[in-house]
């Protein structure tokens, strides 16, 4: 109930007046059944406008701190998060994660629609950094399809760090579902999901006009010490904390 108020009452006619979103692709979203979306991660409100392009209700995989903060803020954050569905995951490491990563099987397996990001971060820059493979983990071993979306200015709307959104057009640009059937019993090959995760790094690029770095967005956060959510980075495809 409350995902739909605040999507249709609450907070998407404020979003819609500050971001006149403009969606690209829709076609390409199946009307039923369960997909993956692959979206880039440029602003926190990514995961609001993105909901907003969708008609069906999108799950996510959130950040665990979003479920444990103290004070007023944190308590409303969390009721907040809790109600709209989102799944909190633990980005310490793989072991951590494995159970957010199950809740989303489970999503999948119920027919529903996960979103998530494939940089596991939000972009420090603006530029599409490496992703993770723990969602190629996911589309092999579920077998639904992965629809790669662009997110475009948001970055401009929120820049990190600010609260008060500056007006801009947003684009969602929803591209065609990629099918890696043709991998089927190779699951738990590190390579294999490393060329997934590319495939979908690629068409990201792509739609979104991005320029790619072929570094995991978490190491730079770290290197710079810009942002409060970045994830311990690994170069073992097996280990990387899954987002």
């Amino acid at each position: 109930m409350w995902y739909w108020l605040f999507k249709h009452v609450l907070l998407g006619p404020v979003l819609k007046v500050v971001g006149r979103p403009r969606v690209e692709g829709l076609e390409n979203l199946p009307s039923r059944g369960p997909a993956i979306l692959a979206s880039n991660h440029l602003a926190v409100v990514d995961s609001f406008y993105l909901p907003m392009a969708v008609p069906r209700r999108i799950y996510f995989l959130a950040k665990s701190e979003y479920f444990t903060g103290t004070g007023l803020k944190g308590g409303f954050q969390r009721w907040f998060f809790t109600a709209v569905g989102q799944i909190p995951i633990d980005r310490s490491g793989a072991d951590a994660a494995e159970n957010a990563l199950i809740s989303a099987r489970r999503k999948l397996e119920a027919g529903e629609l996960m979103g998530m990001y494939p940089e596991g971060t939000r972009s420090p820059d603006g530029r599409l950094f490496k992703g993770k493979t723990g969602l190629a983990r996911i589309a092999m071993e579920t077998g639904v399809p992965v629809i790669p979306v662009a997110m475009i200015n948001t970055e401009k709307l929120n820049p990190p760090g600010t609260t008060i959104p500056r007006p801009t057009q947003i684009t969602v640009r929803i591209g065609k579902p990629l099918d890696f059937s043709r991998f089927e019993g190779m699951k738990g090959n590190r390579f294999i999901e490393r060329a997934v995760t590319d495939e979908i790094m690629y068409e990201l690029m792509r739609l979104s006009g991005q320029q790619y770095v072929d570094i995991y967005a978490a190491s730079l956060k770290k290197k710079d010490g810009a942002g409060t959510d970045a994830a311990q980075p690994s170069t073992d495809a097996r280990s990387e904390p899954a987002a």
